[in-house]
């Protein structure tokens, strides 16, 4: 990563430092509960004294607790705490308790403040984004893609994103069961939410076409199994299953069906968002107000690289309405996010041609390029009847 986006951390060598106390610890007495006092964890980068020794946690996240574990300092849900585990206990980040908060360690780059307006250029993001997605696919990282229904209604953002995934971009999905089940239904009935996914014109009917995917789905038990039989033409999910690419679907209570393997338990699919992102090197959300904001209060704002580097952890958000993003901005609070304010749709199309060889097909595509050609020899095969 661009040394100007590494994180400076502070001299503590400085006498404020050296004189500073260790930080004060209580220990939890029953299960899910702290003791009075705790300090709130945030996305800003923080150390902590533990031990006569400035360290920070290898992960953040907001509105956690800080636990001392083995003389290592972890972020940690409230519901998570175990009785015996030992709680950071402040009211002050100036170092005075042991507690500095320190978010001036990154530069303006990283920093940001609000949100982009509609009027806003997208260049400098375009930018930073493809630069980033580039340096991870070349290193081995991790990319994590944040997606909303509105993504896959449209044929050619589905094939983008699976063009994208094919060519080493996407190393992990997030999102909802209507995400998920939208893609499927197009890649079945050629519909998403009884749309036709090129012209947009609905079906008769069409409402039902989600249904009709999701009963579909759940007789045979699974979306693997949906997919084995033949069912799917295309789509990201069917990729993305094809390359062994994880998928987490977080349940709503708005969820019709769900399918088979949507997480119905809030919780449960917290922790499993928190796995996700604790393993991600760049994330990239999009249409999804929901999910978006969830991901960026969860994900930690930086990573400890191999070099001991405090390295920010981007989040894209895109959406059509600044509101979004500005939510997701301010989940964030600030910390490693970028906001686009577009046309979703676009933005993949955008990313594919910078990214992706402009004659590379996808795996669909040629199957269904070879289809066409063996319909085409057997219909003009002369013996033929």
């Amino acid at each position: 990563m661009r040394e100007d986006l590494l994180f400076t951390p502070p001299d503590f060598s400085e006498e404020k430092f050296t004189s500073a106390p260790d930080v004060k610890i209580s220990e939890v007495t029953k299960d899910g509960v702290s003791p009075r006092g705790f300090y709130l964890t945030s996305h800003m980068p923080t150390y902590y004294k533990v031990d006569g020794i400035w360290q920070i946690p290898e992960r953040s996240s907001q509105d956690c607790l800080a636990v001392v574990e083995d003389g290592k300092v972890v972020v940690r849900e409230f519901r998570n705490l175990k009785k015996g585990d030992r709680v950071i206990l402040a009211s002050k980040t100036d170092a005075s308790e042991g507690v500095l908060k320190y978010p001036q360690g990154f530069s303006a780059d990283v920093l940001a403040h609000g949100g982009d307006f509609v009027e806003s250029s997208n260049t400098s993001n375009y930018k930073l984004l493809y630069e980033l997605l580039k340096e991870e696919r070349a290193k081995g990282g991790n990319i994590t893609w944040v997606l909303g229904p509105a993504v896959v209604f449209d044929y050619d953002t589905r094939n983008g994103l699976a063009r994208l995934a094919e060519n080493g971009y996407v190393q992990y999905l997030l999102g909802g069961n209507a995400m998920a089940t939208h893609d499927l239904e197009g890649g079945y009935l050629n519909t998403a939410l009884g749309q036709d996914i090129y012209t947009q014109v609905s079906d008769p009917l069409g409402h039902y076409n989600h249904l009709d995917t999701l009963n579909a789905i759940r007789k045979v038990g699974s979306i693997d199994e949906f997919i084995k039989r033949g069912n799917v033409r295309d789509g990201f999910v069917k990729t993305l299953k094809r390359l062994k690419v994880p998928i987490t679907l977080a349940g709503s209570i708005r969820d019709d069906g769900p399918l088979p393997e949507v997480t119905g338990n809030v919780y449960e699919s917290l922790d499993n968002v928190k796995k996700v992102t604790d393993d991600s090197n760049l994330i990239i959300c999009l249409a999804t107000t929901l999910h978006s904001a969830s991901t960026a209060e969860t994900a930690s704002s930086y990573r400890i690289d191999e070099n001991g580097n405090v390295v920010p952890v981007f989040i894209f958000t895109v959406d059509v309405t600044e509101n979004a993003v500005r939510k997701v901005s301010a989940s964030r609070e600030g910390i490693g996010v970028r906001t686009l304010v577009t046309n979703v749709q676009d933005f993949v199309v955008n990313l594919e041609k910078n990214l992706v060889p402009d004659s590379y097909l996808s795996f669909d595509e040629r199957q269904a390029r070879g289809l066409e050609e063996a319909n085409l020899a057997e219909k003009n095969d002369p013996n033929q009847e």
